[in-house]
């Protein structure tokens, strides 16, 4: 994946009028210098005003960088869209029992591939990030919980966290203020669902990863049964640079209720992938003339606006803006910002197929709903690719979905269901035309056997 930046941190406002080039769109920011040599390297990060951040922020109370941050209006960029200062602010103080940050990088959704590259490339960004949310919730102990299978970007991370000990960024009485903090970075054993925070947090004491029933939350019993924050990588990693340039700065971009920048992962069918770090409320439309639009000769079909547990979107929302409240009001969820774009080659059954399968081998299991309903949303899935399928089978389909939807302990449930609805509500036809032995319409195979098959009944 290709990251792109530009000289300019520019912070137009998209829509304003006011952009000249494509490009003036981006505000790279965590991305400004992925492209510099060892820019994962403390001596890099130094000379782009790494640290800064901290500095000022241990000069602060800590309730002055929890409001900070609240009134910045940062939210939680790992899918839910929540005010971090918020989340920050409810931990309970002076309750005698330690407090703990853990940082979700547990990045396993099908289509989000932005907390791994921002970890390789910039991985100082996240530990500044970390001692600044520490101080604010007066934690001395974090963890960083890492997808297992990228054993690259764990390498680099553990060398980033001995890189600060050494200089004094982490340990004890940091950089001279009093405030001491422990990172521990540990590797997943490659779960999906360690994904949610709480079957991440019972992985993260050893226990087998599932959802714990709330209340109560984490912020009261998390880890340990300890006051517990649970944030996403991007979302601890942009907390330095609004405290070292200000929250203003900071609104300056994005939409009013979803201020600031943020990383769009562009992928599938276009013809130049890669993460864009851009002002929330964006479109579509813009990131794809950034990006080259599709690849040539071919047309957007349908696209996912936060990964592949959003519901998906067509080429009539290529100018909702891409923020909280644009995809929400579109009937989907801005998610973590993975943009799979299709073209009209790819057949959305196979693809709904596929995420299916997806979600019920990671299904965990805990909840009936999610682990049976799964289960049979894939064999009716299979059967329709197959052109085994019948009509009943769709209203089938959409009963199963509904019975998985807000009815299980986790929202993996409620993801599987997604493209479940929405491909029926967009692409019914397209379904229909698979059902009564026809098979797929993109199946060369298949179409030209179900064509033969009809022209010799025709003839018989």
């Amino acid at each position: 994946m290709m990251s792109v930046a530009t000289e300019d941190g520019g912070t137009t406002r998209p829509g304003s009028g006011t952009e000249t080039t494509p490009e003036k769109l981006l505000t790279p920011v965590l991305s400004a210098f992925w492209d510099d040599p060892e820019s994962w390297t403390l001596e890099s990060y130094r000379r782009h005003d790494g640290y800064e951040g901290l500095r000022k922020a241990l000069a602060m109370p800590p309730d002055d960088v929890i409001a900070l941050v609240k009134e910045a209006g940062l939210r939680g960029r790992g899918g839910a869209g929540f005010p971090t200062g918020m989340k920050w602010q409810f931990i309970p103080q002076g309750d005698g029992k330690p407090h703990y940050l853990v940082v979700n990088a547990d990045e396993s959704e099908p289509g989000t591939c932005k907390d791994i590259p921002l970890l390789h490339a910039n991985p100082h960004a996240l530990i500044e990030g970390i001692v600044i949310a520490c101080h604010a919730i007066r934690s001395h102990h974090a963890f960083v919980y890492l997808r297992g299978e990228v054993v690259p970007v764990l390498r680099r991370l553990h060398h980033a966290v001995a890189e600060a000990y050494a200089a004094g960024y982490l340990g004890a009485n940091i950089q001279g203020s009093g405030f001491d903090l422990e990172v521990t970075v540990h590797a997943g054993a490659g779960a999906y669902i360690c994904g949610e925070e709480t079957a991440l947090l019972d992985s993260l004491e050893g226990r087998r990863g599932q959802p714990r029933l709330r209340p109560p939350f984490p912020a009261v019993a998390g880890l340990y049964a300890c006051p517990t924050v649970v944030n996403n990588v991007e979302s601890i990693a942009s907390v330095p640079a609004i405290v070292h340039r200000g929250k203003d700065w900071f609104r300056s971009m994005g939409s009013e209720k979803s201020p600031g920048f943020t990383l769009y992962s562009l992928s599938g069918h276009v013809a130049r992938p890669g993460q864009y770090e851009a002002p929330l409320g964006v479109t579509l439309r813009q990131l794809l003339d950034i990006s080259g639009g599709m690849r040539p000769g071919h047309r957007l079909k349908f696209w996912t606006p936060g990964g592949s547990s959003t519901p998906l979107l067509t080429d009539e929302h290529l100018d909702v803006p891409l923020d909280y409240e644009g995809v929400g009001a579109a009937g989907s969820m801005l998610g973590t910002k993975a943009l799979q774009c299709f073209d009209e080659t790819t057949c959305v059954v196979r693809a709904v197929t596929r995420w299916t399968e997806f979600y019920a081998h990671e299904s965990c299991g805990k909840c009936t709903p999610c682990r049976e309903g799964t289960y049979w949303l894939v064999q009716l899935l299979r059967d329709i690719e197959a052109g085994k399928g019948n009509p009943a089978d769709l209203d089938k389909l959409a009963d199963i979905a509904d019975n998985i939807n807000g009815k299980s302990f986790c929202a993996l449930g409620d993801g599987a269901a997604s493209p479940i609805f929405s491909s029926l509500k967009y692409f019914r036809a397209e379904y229909e035309e698979h059902l009564d032995g026809r098979g797929c319409p993109f199946d060369p195979a298949r179409s030209t056997a179900w064509a033969d098959s009809a022209h010799l009944e025709v003839n018989a």
